[in-house]
């Protein structure tokens, strides 16, 4: 009958990358020899281990605890190594879990198993005490941060939601943004870290207006000037706020320079042409489509011909970057004329019929 060992923990240094306690270790093994052994190796060494016989109980064990690694053998008594990895990697919250797999067989054809399965590593028995140690460390601490990012961005989309909700006029303005961004950059090819960057400053564009008073973020009239001063501010604290991620370096041109004009007369810092950077010119064309087509409390939106109309007059205005409004009406002109079937409706499998406005409102996606 299968069994689960209780967690042994072991005694740990106090090091800045120790900050939430012992790294947590789920041993996947039917060797109670391996067992001890593998708890001799990592003892000492800042880390808590559980055991686990067989694939089924490491399978429960992950329900019910945290952990930064998974050490898993090849040769389980109810599944195969890659069996339990496969079955771990199909849950969502699992997708990251690093999965070092212990094995005797070192063949080829065993390494690209484990490895097309899903497993982070691949450690020959018998091995190095100190080989196995630094593994399961590195990984460690690379889940680690990978959390404290997720915790960092969860806690910036959370207060970009606060803000979207402050103001019950936009609607699903991020969500749109995102569809949008998610179409536009399509069509402009961009590569996968430009259209993850359109995703993220969908959500996050305004998040500066966290600190701008509800007097000022809902007034229904005209603000005056000492409003506008204030109002202004918020894509430099934008950026401030979310400058310390990594992740976000591309999104932070979006948050900071989304409210420039191509011919210099935009905020904050009055950037001309060129000067502004691509991501932010081409996000500015999302936001000030979805403004037109949108429902305010203050006005109708626009049909989505008119919009379009409108955007020519304010990039003749000097508003908008020229050649990428082009480029989205291009995209976006043919879906006015309803024509059934199109090619550009079918690749979206959306029905012919449906208006561009329609769909929009219609996205409930993640934007993570």
């Amino acid at each position: 009958m299968s069994h689960m060992h209780s967690v042994q923990p072991a005694s740990h240094h106090n090091t800045a990358d120790f900050e939430r306690g012992p790294y947590g270790i789920l041993l996947v093994d039917d060797d109670d020899q391996q067992i001890r052994l593998m708890r001799h190796i990592l003892d000492d060494h800042s880390y808590q281990v559980l055991a686990a016989n067989c694939g089924r109980d490491a399978l429960a064990c992950l329900e019910q605890a945290d952990f930064d690694v998974i050490l898993l053998d090849y040769n389980l008594p109810d599944m195969t190594g890659p069996e339990v990895c496969r079955a771990i990697r199909v849950r969502p919250s699992f997708k990251l879990m690093p999965i070092i797999m212990l094995t005797g067989r070192n063949g080829l054809s065993d390494v690209v198993d484990c490895l097309h399965a899903g497993a982070n590593d691949f450690v020959a028995k018998p091995c190095s005490p100190m080989e196995l140690e630094a593994r399961v460390r590195g990984a460690a601490q690379r889940k680690r941060i990978t959390d404290q990012l997720d915790d960092a961005e969860s806690v910036l989309y959370t207060m970009a939601q606060m803000v979207e909700a402050r103001d019950h006029g936009t609607g699903d303005h991020c969500a749109r943004l995102a569809h949008l961004g998610a179409l536009f950059g399509e069509a402009l090819n961009l590569p996968f870290r430009e259209r993850a960057a359109l995703r993220h400053g969908a959500v996050l564009h305004d998040i500066g207006k966290i600190a701008v008073p509800d007097a000022i973020l809902l007034k229904n009239g005209p603000l005056d000037e000492e409003e506008w001063v204030i109002m202004r501010k918020h894509p430099l604290i934008g950026a401030e706020i979310c400058k310390r991620l990594h992740s976000m370096t591309l999104t932070l041109d979006i948050i900071r320079y989304h409210h420039e004009r191509w011919d210099g007369r935009g905020y904050p810092d009055g950037l001309a042409g060129e000067n502004i950077p691509y991501l932010a010119r081409v996000f500015q064309i999302l936001d000030v489509f979805d403004a037109l087509i949108s429902e305010r409390p203050y006005k109708k939106g626009l049909p989505i011909a008119a919009a379009l109309q409108m955007m020519r007059s304010e990039t003749e205005e000097g508003k908008l970057d020229p050649s990428l409004v082009s480029a989205f009406m291009t995209l976006v002109e043919p879906i006015t004329e309803w024509v059934k079937g199109a090619p550009w409706l079918m690749r979206h499998g959306r029905r012919a019929d449906d208006s561009l406005r329609e769909m929009l409102a219609g996205s409930r996606f993640a934007m993570r």
